[in-house]
């Protein structure tokens, strides 16, 4: 069982930044894939960026130059550094892991943390 757990969520204007972190717990040494996703109120839920466990990575169109992924195996967390934020960025922010390559479809991920919610303001 592996369980995740998001922080770094909250409020700011557009333009503005925030970084996002997943921590790890459990059994997470077969863990290869990691992602975030992120669902706006009436939306399904979206792939935004991915990374797997040699740190290669893979972005949406709508987050390409203003977002970046990055993991820490030793550390077993993941980060979402988010730059240039945009009102359509509003969203709750989830964490995932599993076991197969990364891709966007949510059912590639066994693990899912809570979410954490991102509000950007005009």
């Amino acid at each position: 069982q592996v369980q995740l757990v998001e922080s770094g969520g909250g409020s700011v204007q557009a333009g503005g930044s925030l970084r996002l972190s997943c921590s790890s717990f459990g059994n997470t040494r077969g863990i290869y894939s990691m992602a975030w996703f992120r669902q706006a109120p009436g939306r399904e839920r979206e792939g935004v960026a991915l990374i797997d466990i040699e740190g290669n990575t893979n972005y949406a169109d709508s987050v390409k130059g203003r977002f970046t992924i990055s993991r820490d195996n030793a550390k077993d967390t993941l980060y979402l550094q988010m730059d240039g934020l945009k009102p359509e960025d509003t969203a709750m922010y989830y964490c995932a892991a599993g076991f197969r390559v990364p891709m966007f479809a949510p059912d590639a991920y066994r693990y899912w943390g809570q979410g954490t919610q991102v509000t950007v303001s005009s």
